[in-house]
């Protein structure tokens, strides 16, 4: 039988705020300087989480699939503007990259999650498709803008090697390989760490939201391990739309690295 969940009040919400002032008096008796972060990131949590609040409970009344995937859509741009600017090195199709990438990436995930595994009917149900995708962009843009980090800087450290090999005959592809290689192995790291600890040191959070809601423990586990799955696979297609794309905007067809790369800032 379903229990009920226990209701957690602004009061209690505001009683929770005492770990964030402990944490500031900390920073503040250790001289470390964090104290304004931590208040600053704090105050835009609560604001932005309240906020998404009121917006899901909009959302969740909505039967039109047009307006949940503009919904969608808007996340989506959202995680591509945070994704990009989590990165140092800028090039003209960055921001289009990363649309097209964490596109395909969620939205195929998504749409195969909701429609051939849970079997959501209809497929556009926002209570589902809207948290589901939300997870799978979060973990995807984390990883693309590892990626793209790491990319970038790669080809800035290694160009005189880079281009020797290309100038001694070496394909762009060849030249590169290493490159792309070890920024995909460094933006899928977080992924696979936290998917060797589940269970053992962490409980993700939509499982104990869950079992805390009042669902069975084992639905709930099933249901993260579906979860954990779709981050895995929407972040491994994501990081590798990335890559290749910044690869083939940074070589051209005549196997030229070309000067497209600028510092941010």
């Amino acid at each position: 039988m379903t229990k009920s969940y226990i209701a957690i009040s602004y009061g209690q919400l505001g009683l929770s705020a005492l770990f964030i002032l402990i944490n500031i008096a900390l920073s503040w008796i250790l001289n470390l300087g964090l104290g304004k972060n931590l208040l600053i990131a704090s105050l835009r949590m609560v604001v932005q989480l309240l906020m998404v609040g009121y917006i899901l409970q909009w959302v969740f009344t909505l039967r039109n699939p047009v307006l949940i995937i503009c919904v969608a859509l808007a996340m989506t741009i959202m995680a591509v503007i945070s994704s990009v600017n989590r990165t140092r090195r800028r090039f003209n199709s960055i921001y289009w990259n990363n649309f097209i990438s964490l596109l395909c990436g969620s939205f195929l995930v998504t749409g195969f999650t909701v429609s051939g595994i849970i079997q959501v009917k209809p497929w556009y149900d926002p209570q589902y498709l809207i948290p589901l995708l939300g997870m799978i962009l979060g973990n995807a843009l984390t990883g693309t803008s590892l990626t793209l980090e790491r990319f970038t800087e790669d080809l800035i450290s290694r160009r005189e090697q880079i281009e020797a090999l290309l100038t001694l005959g070496a394909t762009r592809w060849e030249a590169a390989h290493q490159t792309i290689r070890e920024a995909l192995r460094v933006g899928m790291i977080p992924t696979i760490n936290s998917m060797m600890v589940m269970g053992l040191v962490s409980l993700p959070g939509m499982m104990t939201g869950q079992i805390l809601a009042g669902a069975s423990p084992s639905d709930a586990i099933r249901y993260q391990i579906v979860i954990i799955f779709a981050q895995a696979s929407g972040t491994a297609i994501s990081t590798m739309g990335v890559v290749l794309l910044a690869f083939l905007a940074l070589f051209n067809q005549k196997h030229q690295m070309t000067d497209a790369l600028s510092k941010q800032g």
